[in-house]
């Protein structure tokens, strides 16, 4: 039988770097590609994903993991070995019922429908996008065909992508526990008057960009690992631990890019921490989005608007735009930055609204995988729930439905995990406190070793062996609870 792992072992990881180049060839066209190459890219993508998926789908794969079922039930549940036979077998017989042409076909319209959504949200063009997220539903709902047999609901399916092992029904359940609490919060905290004026102005890029590195090398990482380039969307990705591209994108009248740094700079060390020794295997890989945006959150809220982080840093901030924040004293700043205003943009609303954004989403998702909703109807839902959940009127649809990058890459069923990593990442912050009473004072003494190293050992480190659930558990000592969350913002925001 240690053949037989070692063999798929050795075929787990052709497959692992081939998804790597898929990463990589993303993230060229995210960031240094010629719009004009996009016929290229979107051959490259049907065309490595095709040859992953291939590999990966070879009854070679099945006949070996039948033979290791023996093995992993010799195996301590914990181990390596046994996580691995586990996490692919289950991968792998959702895998299989996908055809390699639709898998393709897949890669071909998320590669090319990006590019035709960039040139859509500039224009605020929804009409010019219909086409491309017609064909990107159309190819996603026979993705749903194949492997929805036994799924209590379509949209579980497309939940499973990206946070595996979890129902729509147990995701419905955590937004019904969060939604009162957030629009009475809401309702109690938008009136309230904030002087946040100095948060707009004249603010050079190249000095934005000054302080993004500098925020990635205090936060810390390893020498010649990371890099940081603009792009219209931010996301984070890379080819390896030490391969790490993070991205932002700098407003000349705003610091958004200074929080989308920290946001990105959370995913990017839970890649650069996953075990080395794992690295090219399925558990090696983060264990879900929910997971992984539990990290940018906790380095972009919890670290970035805390005030013994802006004790630290915010001299250092005065220095970069004195003219902006000279006169600004320390409690005026941290005040402006915890605003709750509801606003038209995701990635720029506060952490009280943020959650409706998410929620907006994840109810039109739904009603796209049932039929509920036409697409060319999606503005008008879209700006329906703006207005009932935020009270916030949308101008046009480049501040609206077109203003996230997901549904053009085919990312259906991802938004879900932004609140749920949210949520997460209350948690995972407090037993990081409970751990090492001394957190806030590291923080402000600039040494972020402390907890960098207890997600490294508490969450990185588990890679991709256990649930999602079961690693919060793990992590925390409690499953995911929207308890902690919801008093966090109580407090903050008393």
């Amino acid at each position: 039988m240690q053949d037989a792992l070692e063999r798929l072992k050795e075929r787990l990881g052709e497959v692992t770097d081939l998804n790597k180049v898929t990463r990589l060839i993303s993230w060229d066209q995210q960031t240094m590609m010629p719009p004009a190459g996009i016929g290229h890219r979107a051959d490259q993508s049907a065309t490595v994903q095709r040859l992953a998926h291939e590999l990966f789908t070879d009854p070679v794969v099945g006949v070996l993991l039948d033979e290791l079922r023996a093995l992993e039930e010799s195996l301590d549940p914990d181990s390596d070995d046994a996580a691995l036979i586990r996490v692919t077998s289950r991968d792998y017989e959702k895998a299989v019922r996908v055809p390699a042409s639709l898998r393709a076909a897949m890669a071909r319209a998320a590669a090319e429908g990006r590019a035709v959504w960039v040139k859509a949200k500039e224009e605020s063009d929804f009409a010019s996008f219909l086409p491309s997220l017609q064909r990107i539903v159309e190819l996603k709902l026979e993705y749903v065909d194949c492997v929805a047999d036994g799924a209590a609901e379509r949209y579980d399916v497309l939940l499973d992508d990206y946070e595996p092992q979890t129902t729509t029904a147990e995701v419905r359940a955590l937004f019904d526990e969060l939604k009162p609490p957030l629009v009475a919060l809401i309702a109690e905290l938008r009136e309230r008057e904030v002087d946040t004026s100095f948060l707009e102005g004249d603010f050079p890029p190249d000095r934005q960009q000054a302080l993004a590195y500098e925020v990635t090398e205090l936060f810390g990482h390893r020498p010649d690992s990371w890099r940081i380039d603009p792009t219209e969307h931010p996301f984070a990705s890379g080819a390896g631990r030490d391969d790490v591209r993070i991205t932002t994108n700098y407003h000349p009248d705003s610091l958004e890019s200074l929080f989308s740094t920290m946001h990105e700079y959370g995913h990017g060390l839970y890649s650069h921490q996953q075990p080395q020794h794992l690295e090219r295997l399925p558990i090696g890989q983060s264990c879900s989005l929910g997971i992984h945006e539990s990290q940018s959150r906790l380095w972009e809220n919890l670290v970035g608007r805390s005030l013994p982080f802006w004790r630290l840093f915010y001299p250092r901030l005065q220095e970069t735009y004195p003219e902006s924040f000279a006169d600004v004293e320390l409690d005026r700043f941290h005040a402006a930055i915890h605003a709750v205003k509801p606003g038209l943009i995701r990635i720029q609303a506060d952490e009280v609204t943020y959650g409706m954004h998410v929620m907006l989403r994840f109810e039109l998702e739904q009603d796209v995988v049932e039929g509920r909703v036409a697409l060319s109807d999606l503005p008008q839902r879209w700006n329906e729930k703006m207005s009932e959940y935020l009270g916030v009127d949308v101008p046009d649809d480049g501040h609206g439905v077109l203003q996230d990058v997901h549904w053009s890459q085919g990312s259906i069923g991802y938004f879900s995990t932004y609140l749920i990593g949210t949520v997460a990442s209350v948690q995972i912050w407090e037993a990081v406190r409970r751990d090492v009473p001394e957190l806030e004072e590291h923080i402000g003494n600039g040494e972020f070793a402390p907890l960098r190293d207890w997600l490294g050992d508490h969450i990185h480190a588990l890679g991709r062996k256990f649930s999602p659930q079961e690693t919060i558990r793990r992590a925390t000592g409690s499953p995911l609870s929207a308890q902690p969350y919801l008093d966090y913002l109580r407090k903050t925001y008393a």
